[in-house]
């Protein structure tokens, strides 16, 4: 599939995809990115089914265009076999300095998908996206039947293959150099760094479905660079998180755009799950001591109340500053200018 075959497949312009960042894409994001050209992706992991039923009723309000929506397909512990102890006594240290009580520990739920899912085909979006693992078969069929592209999210080939072999319409290579959230489930996340670069040539390698190219990329000319090696489109995160649609808070734009070098690390401090980010405070104190820290989603839930305090006081100490190694070179716009800017330098490129 070319570029063009996959843009008139989902009904854009160009192959330009705003990632669906959980967090930090209203629908006010995702429809300007629409309007302007390429795919809007509504990023609801943490959302629950009626949210994701009226977050799609929002975008539909504000734009006619294709836009996608995501949620994570897996990595939810079913137990926890770690000490809490520890990590408890360590946040109610940063509990006091942002005058908290001191934590307690949030229950295990279970994996929400299944309701999820019975949302996203009631909201029938131009795309749906998944990280984190695949879905049972028939729940993508189901997906599929009611008109939505399925894509999935790959870090590593045999991730990839296993896709494939799911039944989705398309795989998102996420490779080492992206923001937030790993997506890897098969394997070890150490094995699963590769630069997006390499991960595009090797998984177009094995797979005859479309490829999206995701991590690091925050240009049009980048985008050009990803489609030569056998991308279809780029995905690009960071690079709309600075813009005024963005929910990021005003701290973490302010720290995506004072960023001069690649500042970031992955880390498993905030929630349990590799992920990269800015480096804060709370990443010294909690990356020295992997062993005390809780499975997905037990520390994002820990981890959520300091995490919002932190955004009412604008303290960058303690947010999740997530951003890919192109943090340097961020720009700060309208979602829908920045569109069009990078749709320009893509023409430009190739």
């Amino acid at each position: 599939m070319t570029p063009e075959q996959f843009c008139a497949r989902i009904g854009i312009a160009h192959p330009i995809i705003q990632a669906p960042m959980g967090g930090f894409t209203p629908p006010e994001l995702v429809a300007a990115v629409s309007n302007a050209g390429g795919l809007g992706s509504l990023g609801a992991p943490y959302f629950t089914p009626q949210q994701i039923t009226d977050a799609a009723a929002r975008i539909r309000e504000l734009t006619r265009a294709s836009f996608g929506i995501n949620v994570f397909a897996g990595g939810y512990a079913t137990e926890n076999t770690i000490d809490p102890a520890p990590m408890l006594a360590l946040l109610a240290e940063i509990h006091a300095e942002l005058d908290l009580p001191p934590p307690s520990l949030p229950p295990l739920g279970k994996s929400p998908l299944k309701g999820k899912i019975d949302a996203v085909v009631a909201a029938k979006p131009a795309v749906f996206s998944f990280a984190f693992g695949i879905p049972e078969r028939a729940d993508i069929a189901r997906v599929q039947a009611s008109g939505s592209f399925v894509i999935g999210t790959a870090t590593n080939v045999a991730e990839a293959k296993a896709l494939n072999e799911a039944g989705v319409n398309a795989i998102a290579a996420q490779g080492g150099e992206a923001g937030a959230h790993r997506g890897t489930f098969i394997g070890r996340f150490e094995d699963s760094m590769m630069p997006v670069r390499e991960l595009v040539s090797a998984i177009v390698q094995v797979t005859d479905l479309p490829v999206i190219a995701a991590g690091g990329l925050m240009t049009g000319a980048d985008v050009a660079d990803l489609i030569k090696r056998g991308a279809v489109a780029g995905q690009l995160g960071t690079a709309y998180l600075p813009c005024p649609e963005s929910s990021a808070a005003p701290t973490h734009k302010d720290a995506l755009m004072a960023a001069r070098s690649d500042e970031t690390r992955v880390t498993r401090a905030y929630s349990g799950r590799h992920a990269r980010g800015i480096v804060t405070e709370i990443m010294r104190r909690l990356d020295p001591r992997p062993e005390i820290i809780l499975p997905f989603p037990l520390q994002n839930d820990l981890t959520r109340p300091l995490r919002n305090a932190a955004t009412k006081a604008g303290d960058a100490r303690w947010l999740s500053l997530w951003a890919g190694q192109g943090v340097s070179r961020s720009r700060q716009m309208p979602a829908g200018k920045l569109t069009t800017v990078l749709i320009a330098e893509l023409l430009a490129a190739r």
